[in-house]
């Protein structure tokens, strides 16, 4: 990898890297010669595609290899020093290095490491807030100082109060997440759910109308941060509006966390000076791996601490490992250069999409990600997402704001630029990508389907998909994933 990446480390590091990959390829051949077949062909794949998928990233092989490790054998319910399982001790001292990475890395006053994806974060940070908020005042309306007190004539009036709380969340179509009160989702179904929108002119949060909802539906908990939003955000003002209807803040900040941690988000753009509880996952920017953390005031540290068992049961201590392994990555000033290097390149590759008459969702970009309008080319976004990928470029559809093809198809594309930053894309290539990518979109139309015009079908004129998938080898081959690792 190159200068803007964590495993940077020259010569020396990928040949010793190589030979723990090719011993540990060599023992999986003697049980299932199949998964180390597939694991080659994987690498080879990645290496041989444009990554623009805005939640994944490349971790550093000492991430990857500190998975693969006999941690993953323990159990280990509790908490640091509090273990439901003996023999703990190197578990405990893992959780706690991650830990402390993350709250130094951060500036938050505590770290919670073992949540298992950003999902499980979620459910630890909203049951938390629940537990700090209802369930302990009403316990004490009720004379009890304990669950283990209650009746269950005062059980039936706690699990109403707790199952009858407002959630106001940023919609899934104009940007936010399953998590953030999406009706199917489970977050929509614990809380009694409002969402909030964007500006239909403009594509920007309007924080007037969030107040204006928040003041009518007086939530709980008011939960800022995006999945698909190419803007920042100003979390000052999203504490101002939580601190007047007394609503807890949560900032969800897994796409964005590699940009916080290396200070491109700082004041107002940083959530955790601002926000009760933030979390995060420990992938996509951030170049870890797949996880989560819960970050917190005091104030919810001990109901976020018993999120095992009261959300997650046993941690993965390997996982934990390599979290640790990450953050202390994220600590060096190198990141910090990648992370500014992250969102120029985002702000490249936007700029490339708008010269060539591309749509974009806001007109552009400030963050990490780019929401491209395909219907311009007269495509679906599944359509797109397929041709794309014929074509060497793995991207994703997403939906845009007020989408007239739904979730399935969607009307976007969305694009990340943390994946070829690690592999040392610049301004000049992303630029590239943007041309490479139109091209693709230009030259591609709906197809019929057997009953009539189709959503997914689709053509790409002659030898369009072979001249770009060519192009992109030429970036990816000056700009190699994993350079000297050899399998």
């Amino acid at each position: 990898m190159t200068s803007v990446s964590a495993s940077g480390q020259g010569a020396e590091y990928a040949a010793t890297a190589s030979e723990a990959y090719q011993a540990a390829l060599r023992v999986i051949e003697t049980v299932e010669p199949r998964i180390a077949e597939a694991t080659r062909k994987e690498l080879a794949d990645q290496r041989d595609s444009l990554k623009l998928i805005a939640s994944e990233n490349y971790a550093s092989p000492a991430v990857l290899l500190t998975m693969g490790t006999w941690f993953s054998d323990k159990y280990a319910e509790g908490t640091v020093g509090h273990r439901f399982y003996a023999a703990c001790q190197n578990v405990d001292t893992v959780e706690a290095l991650a830990a402390e990475h993350a709250r130094e890395l951060f500036g938050a006053p505590y770290a919670y490491a073992q949540p298992h994806s950003g999902i499980d974060a979620n459910l630890v940070a909203y049951w938390a807030i629940l537990a700090t908020r209802v369930e302990a005042p009403g316990l004490a309306e009720m004379g009890a100082k304990h669950i283990n007190d209650l009746s269950e004539a005062d059980w039936e009036k706690l699990r109403a109060k707790l199952g009858n709380q407002r959630l106001l969340g940023m919609s899934l179509d104009t940007g936010g997440h399953l998590t953030h009160g999406f009706r199917p989702n489970i977050s929509g179904k614990m809380f009694h759910q409002r969402q909030y929108g964007t500006d239909p002119t403009t594509g920007f949060i309007d924080y007037d109308a969030v107040a204006a909802s928040a003041r009518e539906f007086k939530p709980l908990v008011l939960v800022a941060g995006y999945s698909a939003y190419p803007r920042r955000v100003n979390f000052a003002k999203m504490r101002e509006i939580a601190d007047e209807v007394g609503a807890t803040l949560m900032v969800d900040m897994a796409h964005f966390a590699g940009l916080v941690a290396g200070k491109v988000f700082t004041g107002d753009e940083d959530p955790v000076p601002h926000a009760h509880v933030v979390t995060t996952t420990t992938h996509k920017s951030l170049r870890g791996p797949r996880g989560g953390l819960v970050l917190a005031t005091e104030e919810f540290a001990p109901a976020v601490d018993k999120g095992c068992p009261m959300v997650l049961g046993g941690p993965l201590s390997h996982v934990m490992a390599a979290k640790a392994v990450a953050l202390a990555e994220a600590r060096q000033p190198e990141f910090r250069t990648y992370a500014q290097a992250v969102a120029d390149n985002a702000q490249t590759l936007a700029d490339g999409f708008v010269k060539r008459d591309a749509g974009l969702v806001t007109g552009g970009t400030d963050n990490h990600l780019v929401l491209l309008d395909v219907t311009s080319f007269g495509l679906t976004g599944r359509q797109a997402e397929s041709a794309l990928l014929d074509s060497g470029i793995v991207t994703n559809r997403n939906a845009i704001p007020a989408d007239p093809n739904g979730a399935w198809y969607t009307s976007g594309i969305r694009f990340g630029s943390p994946a070829l930053t690690t592999r040392g894309f610049g301004a000049d290539e992303f630029d590239r990508v943007s041309e490479l990518v139109v091209e693709v979109l230009s030259n591609t139309q709906p197809a019929a389907g057997p009953n009539g015009p189709s959503k997914a079908k689709y053509t790409i004129a002659d030898g369009v998909a072979e001249r770009v998938h060519a192009a992109a080898s030429e970036l990816l081959e000056a700009n190699p994933l994993y350079p000297g690792l050899t399998l």
